[in-house]
């Protein structure tokens, strides 16, 4: 096992560069970029916008005047016509691209490797910080989100399949497909209007995570406070989750029990308890372990943009979103690589899950 965990592992680097390459080299390609960005602020909004850049050094605004229309350097960039060349190059030299693209590549790996994701193009923030900033938001949905969905669809799932085709399956199935229907965001949308003072109740907050008054508030009434404002984004949350993992875990337990080995079980006189729980269970789980990785990362980071839009929750998924739109590139690549590694590290764990709940499986000899 341990000789499989370390070929795993040296594995994710080239994983890792992989990723990280394509994703440049479509950034190269995609059309708009900080630079451009930058301009249009200038032709749009003028010395404000140059108040946003200042901060990357140089005189900007007296180089804005004096451009050539159609000189090569300012006809580089849409919009950059009538702009002084001189301005154009210093922008490209604050935002890295005086450089050629393969040396970027190159120091960016090198900087990532150590954790060194620099500092936002239009944020006055180092990237790492920034993360952090957003973090507790992401850890608290994806975390409640994935410990409420799998603890009440699985115990849920394992009561259908036991059940199967009684009135308790025929309700709850109905209940389940109507909620994995029903968009998570609109159903967000529904809970504001019904309980956060849309139309009808104003029993819950509408944004953040916390009240204004959060450090007045004794660890008692923190926690209340904490868990008031997370009840309706958790339940928007869990609702698509929730009814996914249970019909899989019903399909999976049913596939089981029909099979030889527990009719043989039951043959030779074991309560059903221990033939469900003691033999069932263990190869019925391995297909919900097998979609952790992707719920995992789906609930801690991509998932939850929409949800962290309506409640105004400012979390990764929402400042990555937003940083694409933005063309903040450090940012944008430093969310993907800490994702890239988030979700490879939990592959991992997820097969080592695997001989936990089954000690049949080997990955010694399984070729990587």
């Amino acid at each position: 096992m341990l000789a499989y965990i370390i070929r795993r592992l040296a594995l994710m680097v080239p994983t890792i560069i992989g990723i990280m390459l394509i994703s440049f080299v479509v950034v190269q390609f995609a059309p708009g970029g900080p630079v451009e960005r930058v301009i249009a602020q200038l032709t749009g909004e003028g010395s404000s916008a140059t108040q946003r850049i200042s901060g990357g050094g140089g005189d900007f605004g007296s180089m804005q005047q004096g451009g050539r229309p159609g000189d090569p350097t300012s006809s580089k960039y849409r919009g950059a016509q009538g702009l002084d060349p001189a301005f154009i190059k210093q922008l490209e030299k604050q935002f890295g691209f005086d450089k050629p693209a393969y040396e970027r590549f190159g120091l960016m790996l090198w900087n990532y490797a150590r954790f060194d994701f620099g500092h936002s193009y239009f944020r006055d923030i180092s990237v790492l910080d920034l993360i952090k900033e957003k973090m507790p938001v992401s850890i608290s949905l994806g975390l409640w989100m994935m410990l409420i969905s799998y603890g009440i669809s699985i115990p849920l799932g394992i009561a259908k399949a036991v059940r199967d085709g009684s009135r308790f399956d025929v309700w709850t199935s109905a209940v389940i497909i109507i909620g994995y229907a029903i968009p998570g965001f609109l159903f967000a949308i529904l809970l504001i209007i019904l309980f956060a003072g849309g139309s009808f109740f104003s029993w819950f907050p509408l944004r953040g995570l916390t009240s204004d008054n959060w450090d007045q508030l004794s660890l008692a009434g923190k926690a209340l406070d904490y868990f008031w404002h997370l009840i309706l984004p958790i339940i928007s949350m869990v609702l698509g989750a929730f009814a996914t993992t249970a019909l899989l875990t019903k399909n999976s337990f049913l596939d089981e029990i029909r099979k030889q080995y527990v009719v043989t079980a039951r043959m030779k006189g074991l309560s059903e308890r221990r033939v469900l729980y003691g033999h069932v269970f263990r190869n019925a789980m391995l297909i919900v372990i097998a979609g952790f990785p992707g719920a995992f990362v789906g609930a801690f980071f991509t998932g939850a943009l929409l949800i962290e839009t309506i409640f105004s929750l400012d979390g990764l998924g929402l400042l990555g979103f937003e940083s694409v739109l933005n063309r903040d590139y450090p940012v944008v690549f430093a969310n993907l690589y800490i994702f890239s590694l988030v979700g490879l590290a939990v592959n991992l764990i997820s097969d080592l899950t695997y001989t936990w709940v089954d000690p049949r499986i080997d990955f010694e000899t399984r070729e990587v």
